[in-house]
């Protein structure tokens, strides 16, 4: 089970979407997570562009955790195509993005 809620994950989505006006909004909500919601986070983004499989989360946060060596913020926002690793990894895991998105809205 994941400790960092889907809404969560749908607020980075929709933030890093905007990320030309919202960078230091989103770094600072990046921030504020606790190390393991970042590490999930992390380890949702790899599982959406398949550097891990669904059934291996358990994995892919333990490495998250062991490989962090910048800012978790840093680290997510160089990363290509973000919002769409995470909506492809909460899909992945069988969690809507959709629906965690039309809950913001």
């Amino acid at each position: 089970m994941l400790e960092i809620s889907p809404r969560k994950v749908a607020q980075v989505i929709l933030m890093s979407r905007e990320l030309h006006r919202a960078e230091g909004e989103l770094r600072a909500f990046i921030d504020r997570l606790s190390e393991d919601e970042q590490a999930e986070l992390v380890a949702i983004m790899w599982i959406g562009r398949e550097s891990f499989d669904a059934e291996d989360l358990n994995d892919a946060i333990a490495t998250a955790k062991a490989e962090a060596s910048i800012p978790c913020a840093d680290y997510l926002l160089g990363s290509p195509h973000l919002s769409d690793h995470l909506e492809n990894g909460l899909d992945a895991l069988g969690i809507s993005a959709t629906a965690a998105e039309d809950d913001l809205m």
